[in-house]
């Protein structure tokens, strides 16, 4: 058994360290202590980006999108994108810097290493990863926007927060992230079309 799925085996409902996942109510004191003024918006859960459109539509900002993936080292990283933004996952691991090309987490691993279940992956929970086992990455064109907004650890609720502050936060946390230009402009997107 190789050490990530010790990891993620020690604790399937909690952490890999065995400890309980933040709640969004922790996040929001931490946010609070952490002098980041919010706004949260509750609504019925939504687990696509599809789904969220209607509430999406009703909160300024820019809307996340996030990809909990792997390359075959085991090397986990957690991608924060704007909702639209096309992602190339057949490039993606190079783009990134993956040893491999890469494939998504599975729950188990997302619930230990991020401390959320599938569908409310999402820029805040970098702050159950104790053990620093996955590398955040903000798609550049995500941090044009003043305000984003991003689920509080659940996806029955979403979470304004200014841009410079989520930076802050992640850095907080030990998630300093890295800034990629990770999705495909119109540009690219023609070029790949005539392939």
């Amino acid at each position: 058994m190789s050490e990530s799925e010790n990891d993620a085996s020690a604790a399937p409902h909690g952490l890999a360290d065995g400890s309980p996942p933040a709640t969004p109510e922790q996040l929001l004191a931490l946010l609070d202590t952490l002098g980041m003024a919010v706004e949260t918006h509750r609504h019925e859960p939504v687990f696509t980006v599809e789904e969220s459109a209607h509430v999406t539509a009703q909160i300024p900002g820019g809307h996340t999108k996030n990809l909990f993936v792997k390359d075959k080292k085991d090397n986990y990283f957690l991608i924060v994108a704007e909702n639209h933004a096309r992602i190339p996952l057949n490039r993606l691991h190079g783009l990134i810097g993956a040893k491999s090309r890469v494939s998504f987490g599975n729950g188990e691993r997302l619930m230990a290493f991020l401390g959320v279940l599938p569908g409310s992956v999402n820029a805040f929970a970098p702050m159950n990863d104790h053990g620093n086992r996955v590398r955040v990455i903000i798609d550049a064109p995500l941090l044009r926007f003043d305000r984003i907004n991003c689920h509080p650890l659940i996806n029955s609720m979403t979470t304004t927060i200014l841009r410079e502050d989520l930076l802050r936060f992640l850095d907080h946390v030990g998630h300093t992230p890295e800034i990629l230009q990770l999705s495909e402009t119109a540009e690219e997107n023609v070029e790949a079309a005539a392939e």
